[in-house]
């Protein structure tokens, strides 16, 4: 017996009991039908109203098939291999949770609640396998159990996956308004780079300071005499470093 039945099985031995002289049994293993029923479609006892549809059209069995098929009686036929495999269809609606977990989604709702507010209802609905109902009352705190609820990661949980989760939060940061993604001006923080530079400016005039305190009088003479001969080699140095302009 085939292992995959073929599209439109009752269809498809209509087809092949009026264009083909293949036995009843193979028609009947491989459309997974019984010989009997077979033999009645023969008859025009049953499937009368159904159209016949054709297996090679639709690409579930070649002509040479068929031909060896009726050469020998006892030769299986066999679907062929689909070239496109379909994508499995996902189930629209709540995530199915086992019942071991579904203890645990109040806690996972109040943890995407508090770390993930821009999720919509619809979206943690789809996350954990929840209901409208029961995300406004954590979100109200009018939940039953609400006082011994603690915010638990539901990837952690085995309630989504870290992919599914951060699917949701991405569609949902794509959704916000433009001036909610944006911080207030309040509650921003000055940038590095004056940061850095007005605090090396006021640790260098502490430092300034705290080293004129500390000198003897005759090291603070010593220091005055050293900057007043240091200005007069550079304004030496400065006409003589001058291209001529003739």
């Amino acid at each position: 017996m085939t292992t995959t039945t073929p599209l439109m099985p009752k269809a498809t031995a209509v087809w092949l009991v009026d264009n083909t002289s293949l036995s009843f049994d193979q028609i009947a293993e491989f459309c997974r039908l019984h010989p009997l029923e077979v033999k009645a479609i023969a008859d025009g006892e049953a499937a009368q109203s159904i159209k016949g549809l054709d297996p090679v059209l639709t690409g579930q069995l070649t002509r040479d098939d068929i031909e060896r098929g009726e050469a020998d009686p006892t030769r299986k036929l066999s679907l062929t291999s689909p070239k496109v495999r379909a994508p499995a269809t996902k189930r629209k609606g709540p995530r199915y949770t086992p019942v071991s977990r579904r203890q645990d989604r109040p806690n996972a709702i109040l943890w995407l609640l508090r770390n993930h507010p821009e999720l919509k209802d619809a979206q943690i609905m789809r996350l954990v396998g929840t209901t409208k109902p029961t995300i406004e009352a954590i979100r109200n705190r009018t939940h039953w159990n609400a006082n011994n609820l603690q915010p638990l990661d539901p990837v952690t949980l085995s309630l989504c996956s870290q992919i599914d989760l951060d699917f949701e939060v991405d569609k949902a940061a794509k959704t916000m308004p433009a001036e909610a993604q944006q911080p207030s001006e309040g509650a921003t923080l000055l940038p590095a780079s004056e940061t850095t530079t007005v605090a090396a400016a006021a640790v260098a005039a502490a430092a300034a300071a705290t080293s004129r305190a500390d000198r003897t009088p005759e090291e603070a003479a010593d220091a005055e005499a050293d900057a007043v001969f240091a200005k007069l080699r550079s304004m030496k140095s400065t006409p003589a470093d001058e291209p001529d302009e003739g």
